[in-house]
């Protein structure tokens, strides 16, 4: 990694820190927020749903209306953003008006995280750009270690208000960072128009790469959405653990970041194969690693490890099939993670409905998995005439 590119990633990262932060820490408030604002807990769950719906419409809507800013602009538009939708979540004074500040808040979600893997890919030096867009994107797995349980403890003992209005700072000051930090990287050549950014949306290999991610993210969220009662109910942990435990999934998020980061360098594609490949595999591993809290730990954390090394080749590979307007579909990476989460928790609580166990979700895991690696594999075969037909 080039000296001088550290801090301005250290800059990018921070706001990847408050994105993590602020999306996560609801889950584990909703009991507070329900008491606060009169509702039930489902009611609640809402606001999640708002946000994400936030995320999936931001995505497109905030990269084309930024299109002709400079790319560092644009950054601090969109944290400038994040930060005031979570003031306004601090103060809402009813659930109605709650609901559009988590929907204002997720908007600027994606675009955010597709314009600054842009701008981390820039400053990196050749063979590296995975390496320095892994490290823009540690910011989220950090929260997961400190951000959101330390949230989550605010909420519980100051109010839940005060971990929005804490988000809300971080968010500004993450702006203010990437406006001292983050030097103004303009593509090469003209800039990309709006009308080239949804041209690129329309290519085979994009859509086959936001196909894998959905597939890939699905795996995860179709086990983790239900990890707490497979930890209590099947592997015996008292529910105390569950927050430990969470944190090292939250490591083992950070590690598969950084080691999905080196394979991405070396070979998006095969990177992801084999990714998936280990996702299948681990995810039936967790069926009877849950029988003993010690197995349950260990699998879990490698479990963690392989889901999020699918994130860096995913996101190189759909920047490099965009060419040379990157922005809309490295935006809608994260969009589709958003239809992931939803996706697997779906799955994974259709299996459990249909009585087939608390463990049963890391079957389907697997399976979308699987399917993942057929639409990879698939997307390989596609590729191939086009390099053939090269001449050497």
């Amino acid at each position: 990694m080039r000296t001088s590119a550290v801090l301005p990633l250290l800059a990018l990262a921070l706001g990847a820190f408050a994105l993590g932060t602020g999306e996560f820490t609801v889950m584990g408030l909703l009991p507070e927020i329900g008491d606060g604002l009169g509702i039930t807990i489902p009611q609640a769950g809402h606001l999640v749903s708002a946000y994400a719906i936030g995320v999936v419409v931001g995505a497109p809507l905030l990269i084309a209306a930024a299109t002709r800013m400079n790319r560092r602009q644009a950054l601090i538009l969109f944290m400038g953003l994040y930060g005031v939708g979570h003031l306004l979540s601090a103060i809402a004074p009813s659930y109605g008006l709650e609901a559009v500040a988590r929907f204002l808040s997720g908007l600027p979600h994606g675009a955010y995280f597709g314009v600054a893997a842009v701008v981390a890919g820039n400053l990196a030096a050749p063979g590296r750009r995975a390496r320095a867009m892994a490290m823009m994107f540690a910011g989220l797995t950090v929260a997961n270690i400190v951000g959101v349980p330390l949230s989550t403890l605010l909420g519980q003992l100051v109010g839940w208000r005060w971990t929005f209005a804490v988000v809300g700072l971080i968010a500004l000051a993450a702006a203010v960072a990437v406006r001292v930090k983050v030097p103004d990287v303009r593509p090469d050549g003209a800039p990309p128009r709006l009308a080239e950014e949804f041209r690129a949306l329309g290519r085979r290999q994009v859509w086959l790469t936001l196909l894998v991610a959905v597939l890939g993210g699905a795996t995860l969220f179709a086990s983790y959405s239900y990890i707490a009662p497979m930890l209590t109910d099947v592997a015996g942990f008292p529910s105390a653990a569950i927050t430990l435990l969470l944190a090292m999934f939250g490591v083992g998020m950070t590690a598969g970041n950084a080691i999905g980061a080196r394979l991405a360098d070396w070979n998006p594609m095969r990177a992801i194969q084999l990714v998936l490949v280990a996702d299948v595999v681990v995810a039936l591993a967790l069926v009877p690693a849950m029988r003993h809290p010690v197995s349950a730990a260990i699998v879990l954390f490698v479990f963690a490890v392989s889901t999020f090394s699918l994130i860096p080749s995913a996101q190189l590979r759909i920047i490099d099939g965009a060419e040379g307007a990157p922005h809309m579909a490295a935006g809608s990476m994260h969009a589709a993670f958003n239809l992931a989460n939803a996706l697997g928790a779906w799955l994974g609580g259709l299996a459990i409905a249909f009585g087939f166990g608390l463990t049963s979700p890391n079957v389907v895991a697997a399976a979308v998995a699987f399917l993942g690696l057929v639409v990879a594999t698939v997307a390989v075969w596609v590729e191939r005439p086009s390099r053939q037909a090269v001449p050497a």
